[in-house]
């Protein structure tokens, strides 16, 4: 069988850090073919060509543009992205990689085009939209995955090992926490980030909301959310705070703590983490996996710091460029293997020739529970939704009947 050719939707951080390294490794193990990323203009594109990271790290790759390199940073080409998805041969790959907003056109626009689909999370805004992706893929025999990178920690897959083997209790009660940098406001955040958009609970608390009902198996069942309103440096208002409560459909409750705020300076590149208690006959239990500290920590040329600060907190779970047995480097971390197990969903999908066959074993992937799809992690969409109407209500309680 011929090799994948993925196409990636747009080009900003997320691409840069985790999704086009990843890619680039699997294309040069032989995994993957040729890559495209499109974007609404030229500027992320030629960052990524000239990125210095990426061009030590994968020596002699690059990547097909949408728009081309040489189009002027000026022209916006916001429709760009269904001309190239149409153009790829059937049952190809899309990466979808946009602000949340434009994940459900994008998707349906993949889909419809007859390509696989891997989304950055959450995957939509609301369950009707989900129900829609869910119905179009069924019918196409499409794959559709949602990048939860957080269910390939091997902590989290640990304790979802752990806690259906009885060995934690029933959860009770629990704390997560994910602050992302003070300098992402000066990022294109601020262009879309935005109230009428997205917020931080609905954006990074996502991750801890699935992540508990991946290691329990308990779906979510109520959710109030609370946010602080501030200006981006551009002058438009978002919710740079917000302080959620999820209700788990065995009385269970999650307090999820978001925001835009870590100090630029402060040691972590974020601070993040999950701490959940259990209740047994006649003992409890507690589970605490701080995702801030991982046990590593440098002091380090502050010349030589991006951003200039000389004492650093490292995070070898989650995703690091280091030597391997090849050219430049290679990337590990749960992040490279969430996409390349996604990736490899896809391939898995169409050895298979047989129509029936293949809907059989799109069935055993929702049916494990492993990797995040509409079938399975269809309580995010509704949880989220529903977290949005809340915020906008400055708390008031949403439940799913």
């Amino acid at each position: 069988m011929s090799k994948k050719d993925v196409l990636i939707l747009g080009g900003g951080m997320i691409v840069h850090d985790q999704i086009l390294p990843s890619l680039y490794h699997l294309q040069r193990i032989g995994k993957i073919g040729n890559i495209s990323i499109c974007a609404r203009h030229s500027t992320p594109l030629k960052a990524l060509k000239e990125n210095p990271i990426l061009n030590e790290s994968f020596p002699g790759q690059t990547f097909n543009p949408f728009p081309s390199f040489d189009t002027p940073e000026t022209e916006y080409y916001p429709d760009l992205y269904k001309e190239v998805a149409q153009s790829l041969s059937p049952r190809q790959c899309v990466f979808v990689a946009l602000p949340d907003h434009l994940h459900y056109p994008a998707i349906m626009e993949a889909l419809n085009a007859d390509q696989h689909v891997i989304c950055v999370k959450p995957l939509v805004q609301t369950y009707s939209q989900l129900i829609e992706v869910e119905k179009l893929s069924k019918q196409k025999q499409l794959f559709v995955g949602v990048e939860y990178h957080k269910r390939f920690d091997i902590r989290a897959l640990l304790a979802r090992k752990n806690y259906r083997k009885g060995l934690y209790g029933e959860f009770v009660i629990g704390e997560a926490k994910m602050i992302e940098p003070y300098y992402y406001r000066h990022s294109n955040f601020q262009n879309w980030f935005t109230c009428d958009t997205t917020d931080p609970f609905t954006y990074v608390g996502c991750h801890y909301v699935d992540l508990v009902s991946f290691i329990t198996g308990l779906k979510p069942t109520a959710v109030s959310v609370v946010g602080i309103k501030k200006p981006f440096p551009n002058g438009k208002v978002g919710y740079l705070w917000s302080h959620g409560r999820v209700t788990y459909e065995n009385g269970g409750i999650l307090s999820v703590i978001n925001g835009l705020g870590y100090p630029d300076m402060g040691g972590g590149s974020n601070q993040q983490g999950l701490e959940m208690y259990f209740e047994n006959p006649d003992c409890t239990a507690t589970l605490r996996h701080d995702d801030q500290f991982r046990g590593v920590s440098y002091c380090i040329n502050e010349k030589l710091s991006q951003p200039r600060k000389k004492f650093y907190t490292i995070n070898t779970d989650y995703f690091q460029l280091v030597p391997w047995n090849g050219p430049g480097f290679r990337p590990v971390g749960y992040g490279y293997t969430s996409i390349e197990e996604l990736l490899n969903c896809v391939l898995k999908i169409d050895r298979i020739e047989d129509r029936g066959k293949r809907l059989e074993e799109i069935k055993n992937i929702d049916e494990l529970g492993i990797i995040a799809t509409p079938n399975n992690s269809y309580y995010n969409e509704l949880i989220n939704e529903l977290a949005r109407k809340s915020i906008q209500e400055n708390g008031k309680p949403y439940s799913i009947e």
